[in-house]
Formats: C-alpha cells, structure tokens, sequence
C-alpha cells in the first residue's frame, strides 16, 4: 500500500507540475477564452484520459521504453513535436488569411470550429493526443512513479500506479476550473473579432514554440 506520506509527497510535486505554465494550459485558456465550454471541458479531459494512460503505463514498466531505447524516444518525440508545429501554425496561418472585417470568427476556428458542431468529442481526441504524443510525460512518469510504487506484483502495482495518476488528475481538473472561470470574466472582451486573432497569433506561436523546443531538445 502507498503510505499517506508517500501520496502527500507525490501530490506536491504533480502539483507544482500542474501550475507550472505549459502547452496544456494554452490549450485550454484558447478554447475557454474564445467561449468554446463543451470543447474546452473536452480537452481537459482529453489531457487528463493520456494521464492516466501514462500512469498505468508508467506503473507496469512499458515507458521504460522511452528511456531505455533511443530510438522509440525519438520516434515519438518527433512526431509530437511535428503535431505541435502543425496545429499551431494552422492557428497563426489562419489569422493571417481571415479578412480585417466580416469574418465569422466561430466558423472560421481552424482548431475548435463551433462550439456546437464540435465541442466535446473534438477536444477530447485533441486534448488525449496532445498528451500522448509528449514523450516527456512518459520519461516523467518513469522517472517519478517508481519512487512511490510500492513492491508488489502486477496488480499492485497498476492499482498504485492508478491511484497516483488519479491524483495528478484530481489537481489538474482543479487547477484546469480555475482557469476555465477566469478565462470566463474575460469572454465579453475576446467575443471581439480582433481580439480573437491576436489570442490565436499568440497561442498558435507558443505551442509552436512547443513543438520546436521539444524537436530540437535532448
């Protein structure tokens, strides 16, 4: 069993984790500010669904991989990284081609399109591949949830990999409401054509920026 101690221990360090400013809180301030609630509560769960893939993983040894064979880190470090290119420079693209006036900013959301046609199942799939295609998430899991798996067999080991990752999940949905409700004081402001495009230039660069940083890191 995992002792109290061991849980508070592993609570605090996703939990600073969580706040440290990254590629999913940008994903899901965009969505929130642009007024997208049922693609923005999508890609918070899409995020938290590969969070949990990788704590089971990380618990039965399988991103081990990721550490251990060159290759495989490579492969999927390269594949996020072109993922995060593309998504965001479609963003910053598709400012660049709307006209200054008469543009339907809804329909033109190269990312979330309405939040009706949309929402919920397109966010979903983009939150859990955003999160899957992170091979630092795997190397974090590896390096960190052996420390707090207690020894055991297979089964104990899943169940704590499990509870550990339902933790970090925990905090990050709270952490993921807090942003959803101060991206709401600002939704009057961003409903602005001109204001939408300039949250969109600056996202769609910063998870460029991701996606170059990863591509070009160890």
């Amino acid at each position: 069993m995992i002792t109290p101690s061991a849980l508070g221990s592993f609570a605090l360090i996703v939990g600073l984790l969580t706040l440290t400013p990254g590629l999913d809180t940008a994903l899901i301030l965009r969505t929130a500010l642009l007024g997208h609630r049922a693609r923005t509560w999508g890609i918070v769960l899409g995020i938290q669904a590969g969070t949990l893939v990788w704590g089971v993983l990380g618990a039965l040894g399988v991103t081990a991989v990721l550490t251990a064979s060159h290759l495989a880190y490579t492969a999927l470090r390269w594949a996020g990284a072109a993922y995060l290119v593309w998504m965001g420079g479609r963003m910053v693209l598709s400012t660049l081609r709307r006209r200054a006036a008469g543009t339907d900013e809804a329909a033109t959301d190269p990312v979330a399109g309405s939040d009706a046609a949309g929402g919920f199942r397109g966010g979903l799939r983009r939150g859990a591949v955003t999160n899957l295609l992170n091979p630092k998430m795997g190397a974090f899991y590896m390096a960190v949830l052996p420390q707090f798996v207690p020894s055991g067999g297979m089964i104990e080991h899943l169940a704590a990999g499990t509870l550990l990752a339902g933790v970090h999940i925990l905090l990050a949905v709270a952490w993921a409401t807090v942003l959803v409700v101060f991206a709401h004081t600002l939704r009057d402001t961003l409903r602005r054509p001109s204001a939408r495009r300039v949250l969109d230039r600056v996202t769609g660069t910063v998870i460029t920026a991701f996606g170059l940083r990863l591509a070009l890191g160890d």
